[in-house]
């Protein structure tokens, strides 16, 4: 089980990234699949208050893309981070996909397939900040280090009624990847027993305790 820490005082956004650049991090670094043995450096984090998670990520990678440039795309073909979380005690849970310039896909359901996608409304209320800025662009073939910090409200979880993360119990995992890169990649935190690349696997989500 990760502990997460809940952010203390701390109001503003900015503060919060901050605190995030000094907590614990966790090492995005299982290789799941032999035929993908690329393996960037990436890390996360995790901190809480009663209405937010919020999430920084620290990728080095040798091919860095931005293509998506739209809320709701395929942002897992771009250089990409991801957490999918089940707030609840069953299988259904919430899809985050970040490409490096923030756009966001977020979809619900309890498999890679009929998920329900959410409103860009519910999108919009989620705040992103990433060091490569928000402007898109090709392919870099070159090593390229690049950050991004999340702010997810209680609001995108949009088939909950979750009125507060105090405490809580999430079952997750934490993911990069770059479907569409010229040396595709698929990481977790927690390991994957499948054939193939599949995210969308539940079974080897991990406990969060929000402490």
């Amino acid at each position: 089980m990760y502990t997460v820490k809940k952010a203390g005082r701390a109001k503003q956004v900015e503060e919060i990234s901050s605190l995030l650049d000094k907590a614990e991090t966790l090492p995005l670094s299982c290789v799941n699949w032999k035929e993908y043995p690329y393996r960037p450096q990436a890390r996360t984090a995790m901190m809480y208050n009663d209405h937010y998670l919020f999430l920084k990520y620290w990728i080095e990678e040798d091919y860095c893309m931005a293509l998506v440039d739209e809320d709701g795309g395929p942002v897992y073909r771009d250089s990409c981070v991801e957490f999918f979380v089940s707030p609840a005690s069953d299988d259904y849970y919430y899809n985050f996909e970040f490409n490096c310039i923030g756009r966001c896909l977020l979809a619900y359901g309890n498999s890679r397939y009929n998920r329900i996608k959410a409103p860009l409304s519910v999108i919009n209320l989620i705040h992103r900040k990433s060091s490569l800025g928000s402007l898109p662009f090709e392919e870099k073939k070159e090593k390229t280090k690049w950050n991004i910090f999340i702010a997810i409200p209680v609001q995108a979880f949009f088939r909950h009624e979750i009125k507060t993360f105090r405490k809580g119990i999430m079952k997750a995992n934490f993911y990069k990847c770059g479907d569409g890169l010229t040396v595709p990649h698929y990481l977790s935190w927690s390991p994957i027993v499948t054939e193939k690349p599949d995210f969308h696997r539940p079974e080897f989500f991990n406990q969060i305790k929000l402490a």
